[in-house]
């Protein structure tokens, strides 16, 4: 009686799967996520295509300030609840949720509205846009905080929320 394996071999293209670290984690991006350049105070940025009816994609950005930096969990959940505005003109309602990846705590915020980006002295000013979403983790690593926001039209960001929650779920200490 003969014995035959079979061996399977899967295509790695330009699309694959982008592993990164920052703050003692390391995480891997979604395939489809484009890596951008390296830009200051960013462990990383990704952008993502529209969803079918959307005219501008999405962008997920990582901050990592340093071991103490960037605010603590409470302040960076409301700056980013700040950013995007309900039809009342008001900071929109944000769902808050807490969740462990292999014993890292990580606090996710989702919320909807007309998202007016970053605010304070930094940043220039800017025109809210409608129907925008921001979902957001801020991931406790043993050497500080790491900060995931992805921000775009909110049917891009639906589209996306999968990818988003894989790349939460891929997240694991640096070994």
């Amino acid at each position: 009686m003969r014995t035959y394996i079979l061996l399977a071999f899967v295509a790695v293209s330009s699309a694959a799967l982008i592993a990164e670290s920052a703050a003692g984690i390391h995480w891997t991006a979604p395939a489809g996520w484009k890596a951008e350049a390296p830009r200051p105070m960013r462990a990383a940025t990704y952008s993502i295509a529209p969803a079918a009816g959307d005219s501008t994609g999405a962008e997920c950005v990582v901050n990592y300030f340093g071991p103490g930096q960037g605010g603590g969990v409470d302040a960076n959940i409301e700056r980013w609840k700040g950013q995007v505005q309900g039809p009342d003109g008001k900071a929109a309602m944000a769902k808050v949720e807490k969740r462990t990846v292999r014993n890292v705590a990580i606090t996710v915020v989702d919320t909807s509205g007309s998202y007016a980006g970053m605010g304070g002295p930094m940043a220039a000013a800017s025109k809210a846009v409608p129907g925008y979403r921001l979902l957001g983790a801020i991931v406790e690593g043993p050497g500080g905080s790491v900060f995931f926001k992805l921000t775009g039209p909110a049917k891009t960001i639906a589209a996306q929320q999968k990818n988003f929650d894989q790349l939460l779920a891929s997240i694991q200490l640096e070994k």
